[in-house]
């Protein structure tokens, strides 16, 4: 296996190829050994690139040279497979989409490759980024799940295959792939990434992240992604407030520990580690932790949730159902449960989650950061449901978070612990996280398995 991508974060490699000890042809032949090595096993790619293109990169760098003021200058990125992209078919998990290819690439892509990324393949997803488990293993234990739909994009990143992949989380895709398959998972406050050009399956909770081998990566590749200027004039204004984004000088961190209404389905192991966390997170100097019982409104989170996935499934997939066996049962079931429900409970629905949006935006301004468990604990066997867990709260919210790999369970299981901001103080919330990794509170590399 090539370490190139564990032994160094994006920044490292691009400093790497603007002094000419390393090229961005080399990172890409690096991926591809890495993914024909082990994807065989963990089958995370639907689609990947081939020496033909390891040549053209090499042409390129050798006539244009290599910019290292492009954020992701020569790096090697995997796209899930719901996204369009221009040089690979987009299949999202579905035989009904097999072979399909769009000729464009999503929005996302766009800024990825204007940042100088090349873009190694198509990661495995669940059909139509839902639930139905796909074919890609968890690195940790084959007999486990691996996660939500953006899984083959957290096992390419854990297994050292590209150190950044996209994915997209419209209740836990990122954070839960990322918490069973010990990588960092971003998902960013709703819509600072651009949904154009990709899958959509519900409008109000789609929402666009990726995962990194590397903490001090997150901060560069959002920067790669998000939208700016003043065609988005409320997320350009609050990212670029100081007022928001920077902790006042010689004021402590406000960090709430929310234990949220999924506590009670936590195995006791997994309580033990995020509380220990937090009892050596309230000795370090600099960092207020007090209890953060939510608003108690966001109770009702999964229910509200349920009710708008299940409808914007329904409508969204009604083409595709007709064609049922070619779609899961998993799928059939969300299609029938939205069938069920009338127009009047999906708008009071849409009404739940904006008041929890609100809610939650007046909540978080007494707070920097709120800490949670990203999932009851480590991967449950693949046959085996998922308990209720915090992620697709802060989805139902629009508030970003951080899955970090920092627990393991008593049978050596990673999982995660996220880390969640207010809507829109993105950075705020990177700054807290550059000052857990210089206290060492937390990892500064996934811990790869290999």
């Amino acid at each position: 296996m090539n370490t190139l991508f564990k032994d160094n974060s994006i920044g490292e490699l691009i400093a790497k190829f603007a002094r000419k000890e390393l090229h961005p042809s080399d990172a890409y032949a690096a991926a591809l050994e890495n993914i024909r090595e082990l994807d065989p096993k963990y089958f995370a790619w639907v689609a990947y690139g081939d020496d033909a293109a390891v040549e053209r990169i090499k042409l390129e760098e050798e006539t244009f040279g290599v910019d290292p003021d492009r954020l992701l200058e020569g790096i090697p990125v995997g796209v899930k497979d719901i996204y369009n992209t221009a040089e690979f078919p987009t299949q999202m998990g579905s035989p009904l989409w097999k072979d399909f290819t769009p000729g464009n690439d999503a929005r996302a892509v766009y800024h990825l490759k204007r940042q100088g990324a090349n873009v190694v393949g198509k990661t495995v997803t669940a059909e139509f980024a839902v639930h139905a488990l796909n074919e890609t293993l968890n690195p940790f234990d084959a007999e486990r799940t691996p996660g939500t739909s953006s899984s083959g994009s957290a096992v390419a990143v854990s297994l050292g295959m590209v150190p950044v992949a996209t994915g997209t989380q419209t209740a836990g895709s990122i954070v839960r792939p990322a918490s069973f398959c010990n990588v960092y998972g971003c998902k960013p406050s709703f819509g600072t990434i651009p949904r154009t050009g990709m899958l959509k399956t519900t409008d109000s909770l789609d929402q666009v992240g990726f995962f990194s081998a590397h903490a001090g990566d997150v901060r560069r590749i959002f920067d790669s992604l998000r939208v700016s200027g003043p065609d988005y004039p409320i997320s350009d204004s609050a990212l670029g407030d100081p007022q928001r984004q920077t902790k006042p000088k010689g004021k402590p961190w406000r960090v709430g520990f929310a234990r949220t209404h999924t506590w009670q389905y936590a195995p006791r192991y997994a309580q033990d580690a995020i509380e220990s966390f937090i009892k050596k997170l309230a000795s370090a100097d600099g960092i207020s932790v007090t209890d953060a019982p939510l608003p108690v409104e966001m109770r009702r989170a999964h229910e509200v949730h349920q009710t708008i996935y299940d409808k914007s499934l329904a409508y969204y997939f009604k083409g595709e159902h007709k064609q049922s066996d070619f779609v899961s049962p998993v799928m059939n079931e969300i299609i029938a449960r939205g069938n069920a429900l009338p127009a009047e409970a999906f708008a009071a629905a849409l009404a739940s989650q904006n008041e929890l949006i609100r809610s939650m935006d007046e909540y978080m301004q007494d707070f920097d950061v709120l800490i949670s468990l990203s999932t009851a604990g480590e991967a449950p066997m693949r046959e085996v449901t998922e308990s209720p867990d915090p992620a697709l709260m802060w989805t139902l919210a629009h508030l970003p978070v951080v899955s970090v790999p920092q627990f393991r369970s008593p049978d050596d299981m990673p999982f995660g612990m996220q880390v969640v901001g207010r809507k829109y103080n993105d950075y705020l919330l990177f700054n807290f996280l550059e000052h857990l990794e210089s206290l060492a509170l937390i990892p500064k590399q996934a811990g790869y398995l290999l």
